[in-house]
C-alpha cells in the first residue's frame, strides 16, 4: 500500500485565465474581485468571452498539494472529474506535476468537469466566476480506505462542505486518517460557506488537529472578535492558524503561541495565496518545524505565488526556504 506524507480532498476544478480591465467586467455584469457561482449557461457564456485563455488544474486543496509536490513531499488528491477533456486534463496534469489523482475520471451522463473562469485586472485583482460542476458532488464512496487510511497528514477543503455528501465524505476520511494514526485538518476556505454551516464547523473543528483559517473565517465561525474567535478556537481544535491579510500571522497550539511577521509584496496576482501558505505551512508540518519556522515558510511561499500569474509556485520553495535560513 502507498503511504502519502499528505492527501487532499477538495474541488478539481479547471482555472481558465484571462486578463480584463474594468470596462469588461461591467459590460459582463462581474463583480470585481469576489468568488461567484454561476450556472451551467452563464460558465459557458463567460468561458466564450475569454481572451489569451491559459487553463491550470486548480481548486484550492489541489494548488496546495502543487505547492507540497513542489516541496518534495508525496502527495494524493482525492477529487472527481468528468470523462471530458477538461477532465482528462486535470488528472493528466495532477499527475504530471507529481501528485496522484487516485480517482478515475467519471465517464457518463454525469456533470461535466468544473471550471472557475478566472478575470485578472490591470492591479491583480481576480475575479472568479466558477461552475461547479461535477466536483462538487464528491461523496463518501469517492474516499478509498487505502488512500485515506494512509495519509500522515490530512486536508480538507472548506468549500466542499456545502454539500451533505462532502460532509459525509470528510467524516469517513477523518475517521480513516485518525484510525491509522494520522492528523486531520481543514482551511476554512469562504467566510460565507462557514455562515451556512457554522453548527457544523464548529463540530467538525472540534475532532480536527489543525485549522487554517483567515481572520473574517475566524470571526464568522465564532460570531464574535478575533482574539476571543482565537481563544475559542484554540480550546475546539488541537492547532489554529489565522491569516491576516499582509499582516502578522497568528499560529497557537495549547499553550504555546507564535505571532510570525509577513514581508508585505505588491501582488501580481494575488490567486492562490492562502493555498500556498498552506502548502508551507503543511510541509513545516509533515517536517517537525516549530510554529513560528512553519508559519514563516507559509508566509514564504505565498509570497512567491503572488509574484506570477496563477496559483501554483514556479520557483523552488526549498530554495526559497534555505535562502531565508528556515532549513
Amino acid at each position: 500500500m502507498k503511504s502519502y506524507q499528505v492527501v487532499g480532498i477538495g474541488n478539481a476544478i479547471v482555472d481558465v485565465f484571462s486578463t480584463a480591465d474594468d470596462t469588461f467586467l461591467d459590460l459582463m455584469g462581474i463583480q470585481k474581485g469576489i468568488m461567484q457561482l454561476v450556472e451551467r449557461e452563464r460558465g459557458e457564456l463567460l468561458y466564450g468571452a475569454m481572451t489569451n485563455r491559459k487553463q491550470a488544474p486548480g481548486g484550492s486543496v489541489a494548488n496546495t498539494l502543487a505547492g507540497l509536490g513542489n516541496l518534495g513531499l508525496t502527495t494524493g488528491f482525492i477529487g472527481r472529474v468528468h470523462a471530458d477533456a477538461l477532465g482528462q486534463f486535470y488528472a493528466r496534469t495532477m499527475a504530471e506535476e507529481g501528485t496522484d489523482f487516485v480517482n478515475p475520471p467519471v465517464p457518463g451522463g454525469e456533470l461535466p468537469t468544473s471550471r472557475s473562469m478566472i478575470f485578472v485586472s490591470p492591479d491583480g485583482e481576480r475575479s472568479m466566476n466558477t461552475y461547479l460542476g461535477i466536483s462538487s458532488e464528491l461523496g463518501p464512496d469517492d474516499v478509498s480506505d487505502s488512500v485515506a487510511g494512509s495519509a500522515e497528514i490530512l486536508f480538507l477543503e472548506g468549500y466542499l462542505y456545502d454539500k451533505p455528501k462532502g460532509k459525509q465524505a470528510f467524516e469517513r476520511a477523518v475517521d480513516l486518517c485518525h484510525a491509522a494514526g494520522g492528523k486531520a485538518g481543514i482551511a476554512l476556505s469562504d467566510p460565507f460557506c462557514v455562515d451556512r454551516h457554522r453548527d457544523d464547523f464548529r463540530r467538525l473543528v472540534k475532532s480536527l488537529d489543525y485549522v487554517i483559517g483567515n481572520e473574517h473565517e475566524w470571526a464568522s465561525l465564532y460570531q464574535t472578535d478575533l482574539s476571543a474567535a482565537l481563544e475559542q478556537a484554540s480550546q475546539d481544535a488541537g492547532l489554529v492558524v489565522c491569516t491576516r491579510s499582509g499582516h502578522d500571522v497568528i499560529v497557537m497550539r495549547a499553550d504555546e503561541q507564535a505571532i510570525v511577521p509577513v514581508n508585505r509584496v505588491v501582488p501580481v496576482d494575488a490567486t492562490g495565496a492562502g493555498d500556498q501558505f498552506a502548502a508551507g505551512f503543511l510541509y513545516g508540518l509533515a517536517t517537525g518545524q516549530s510554529l513560528a519556522v512553519s508559519g514563516r515558510m507559509g508566509c514564504v511561499a505565498a509570497a512567491e505565488v503572488i509574484s506570477h500569474f496563477g496559483a501554483r509556485p514556479e520557483t523552488d520553495l526549498k530554495a526559497l526556504f534555505r535562502k531565508e535560513r528556515l532549513i
